[in-house]
């Protein structure tokens, strides 16, 4: 009989083990209520997919806005490119021919009244 266990060491025994499970059960409790629900898991990945979906279209639409701003650029800098060349034979027509011609007419002249 010395190998079995008095009835008060039994009874020590099972309130050590009724608080450990009291403690475990607690844990257990504490750590379901940090879980989430599987709906408000799936409308927080939802809001989150919206985010990033918002963001990658902004990203898209700023892209789109440089290259537009790109072309403008280069269509304005072909517009002005154009209008110089203009400018120019312009005033080779109006200038520089005339007075090309007066010179000639003058050689010309010099050269025929020479003869």
């Amino acid at each position: 009989m010395a190998d079995e266990p008095t009835l008060g060491e039994v009874v020590r025994r099972l309130e050590a083990i009724h608080v450990d499970l009291k403690e475990d059960l607690r844990e257990y409790g504490a750590r379901l209520d940090k879980k989430v629900s599987v709906e408000r898991y799936e409308l927080e990945r939802r809001a989150a997919d919206d985010v990033h979906r918002q963001v990658i279209e902004r990203v898209a639409a700023i892209e789109a806005e440089r290259v537009q701003e790109k072309r403008d650029i280069e269509q304005e800098r072909r517009k002005t490119e154009d209008q110089r060349r203009a400018d120019r034979r312009l005033v080779f027509a109006a200038l520089i021919a005339p007075v090309l011609i007066l010179l000639l007419q003058a050689y010309l002249a010099a050269r025929g009244a020479g003869a």
